[in-house]
């Protein structure tokens, strides 16, 4: 069927107030309005197409947000569905029986609403390099991995890499390892805080390089939203001055602008269906009043991120798709990559006050590389920040080292004095890519609207761990280089930490070795499009969440070309 973009005519719509008929098709639904999720919705919406946006969170605004600990943080405002509970389980193993996981690490943590984890989000925006993308042709096989090239290249990407510094918003400035760029970023970095000058004074006597941190908080207001105010609650909460650029910020207002975008939010989707023909139809969801409904759509593209993703893909199992829609190769679900994480933390004699402003400043990209001489694969980065929860009620429950007095006058004289004297080095790594890695249904743990729970299948490969450990010995040095009167490391846990969720629907040109294709085209079903960070063939070296964005403008591109075109 061949799409014609609307006239102008349909511009009259007010903001906000376009409704469209369940029973009619639309153009597109999108499920996921995150990092991906408002980008596409911006871009196709943009582009004349009818838009219909599913999100399983609330709808906040910047009014909304607060710099409530209590209510961000401990009662998980930002991670948790509001009406509907969401359990998660968790094993390390096939042979294992998983268990809850709803609590606490191991879990998947991303947010729901509209935004997604881009609200909540520290705002790490490296680029990935060229190397990421063709590895496995550079380095050869690595056993027991399902370690593969990409089917694109940096260089075809990096156009849409431009677009989201300067249609996101990202503030920057080029550093001695960044790869090729074709344009400057599009305002300057972020003032460098204590951590940062600290870092690079670290790293310049152990011979490493410190760099401005590309980062998605702008120094300078840019595209009619305003510049950050520095008040330190980045990770964790929603930015209140609109400068962090989430979609909620920067994309999701340009859709809704257009008047050919709805945004639908409590709106929990449990199946895609599929007609005879063996393509899209509609996609059925539970609405805000807990009533079951169902938008017809011309196509359907799903970006509900590398967890929710694959659950919803399995649960649409029908009798032409009976391992789950768009899993011909047996692939969706597989490869999950959380990447690698550590952690160090040290102490000054001079107070830094590191909660106030952004997180990160300054980042060390001197081990991004692989290095055969390490004995392991792996790379990545290092920055200094804030305590990572950098909190005060945080601080006092987590942020004290192991042997600190845990009451009396000693313990509440370390609360005063170091919380302003703290700050925290991360190493953030590459994750193998691993075919037991893997989200699945749970045969037995239901939600409360009855969808099977998402079950993870988690652990973390030997070079990852070795990763991580090189890593924060290099943090170590640093830190004593930079002069900090005490340093520890926090243990190194396996499988605790799945912010990331990576590559459980990735590209390929093969049908039979990957779920979609270059342009995120599912290969069983013409009409269905994933893109999300489930389309990741490698993990990168620690933040993905720039390539995601870029993968989407890259896919709203040709997803537009093939609608006009009759390709769909």
């Amino acid at each position: 069927m061949r799409w014609k973009r609307k006239g102008a005519s349909t511009m009259a719509r007010d903001r906000r107030t376009v409704r469209f008929d369940t029973r009619k098709d639309v153009d597109f639904v999108i499920i996921g309005s995150g990092a991906s999720g408002g980008v596409l919705a911006k871009e196709l919406a943009t582009a004349g197409f009818d838009v219909v946006v599913l999100e399983q969170g609330p709808y906040r605004t910047a009014g909304d947000f607060s710099h409530d600990e209590m209510k961000v943080i401990f009662q998980r405002e930002m991670m948790r569905h509001p009406l509907w509970s969401d359990p998660q389980t968790f094993r390390h193993s096939a042979g294992e029986k998983a268990r809850v996981a709803d609590s606490g690490p191991p879990s998947a943590l991303y947010a729901r609403g509209v935004g997604g984890s881009s609200v909540h989000f520290t705002a790490n925006y490296w680029r990935m390099r060229p190397v990421d993308f063709r590895e496995r042709s550079q380095l050869g096989e690595i056993s027991g991995t399902g370690f593969a090239d990409w089917p694109i290249s940096y260089e075809e990407l990096e156009p849409y890499y431009t677009r989201v510094d300067w249609e996101i918003g990202v503030s920057g400035a080029p550093g001695p390892f960044d790869p090729p760029r074709s344009k400057p970023y599009p305002v300057p970095p972020l003032p460098v805080k204590s951590s940062g000058v600290l870092l690079e004074k670290g790293a310049n006597k152990v011979g490493l390089h410190a760099q401005p941190a590309p980062m998605a908080i702008l120094s300078q207001p840019h595209n009619n939203r305003p510049a950050c105010v520095h008040c330190g609650f980045c990770m964790g909460f929603g930015c209140e001055a609109n400068a962090k650029s989430s979609t909620l910020a920067a994309m999701i207002p340009l859709a809704e602008a257009t008047g050919r975008c709805e945004i639908r939010p409590l709106s929990t989707v449990f199946r895609i269906d599929t007609n005879d023909a063996g393509r899209v139809s509609q996609v059925a969801y539970v609405d805000a009043q807990g009533r079951q409904q169902a938008q017809k759509a011309k196509a359907v593209i799903v970006a509900a991120n590398g967890g929710e993703t694959p659950r919803l893909l399995l649960m649409s199992e029908s009798s032409r798709h009976p391992d789950g829609l768009a899993n011909g190769s047996g692939l969706v679900g597989k490869y999950l990559m959380a990447n690698g994480h550590s952690l160090v933390h040290a102490v000054f004699d001079q107070p830094l006050n590191e909660h106030k402003s952004v997180q990160v400043t300054r980042i060390v990209h001197d081990f991004y590389d692989n290095d055969p001489q390490r004995g392991f694969y792996g790379g990545g980065g290092i920055d200094a920040r804030a305590f990572i929860q950098g909190s005060p009620v945080m601080f006092a429950e987590n942020g004290l080292p192991p042997d600190a007095p845990r009451w009396g006058k000693a313990h509440k004289d370390l609360l005063r004095n170091d919380f302003t004297r703290r700050m925290s080095l991360l190493a953030s790594t590459t994750s193998l890519a691993l075919e037991s890695n893997n989200i699945t249904l749970d045969p037995e743990l239901k939600d409360r609207i009855g969808r099977p729970a998402m079950r993870m299948t988690y652990h973390d490969h030997a070079d990852d761990l070795a990763m991580m450990a090189f890593l924060q010995d290099r943090a170590v040095d640093i830190a004593e280089a930079a002069g900090a009167r005490k340093v520890w490391r926090e243990p190194i846990v396996p499988e605790t930490v799945l912010a990331h969720l990576l590559g459980t629907c990735r590209m390929g040109d093969d049908p039979a070795a990957s779920v979609v294709d270059r342009y995120h085209r599912a290969h069983d079903v013409p009409n269905l499009f994933i893109c999300d960070g489930s389309s990741l063939v490698t993990s990168g070296r620690g933040q993905p969440t720039m390539t995601i964005q870029a993968l989407a403008f890259r896919a709203a591109e040709h997803i537009a070309g093939f609608a006009r075109r009759g390709e769909i």
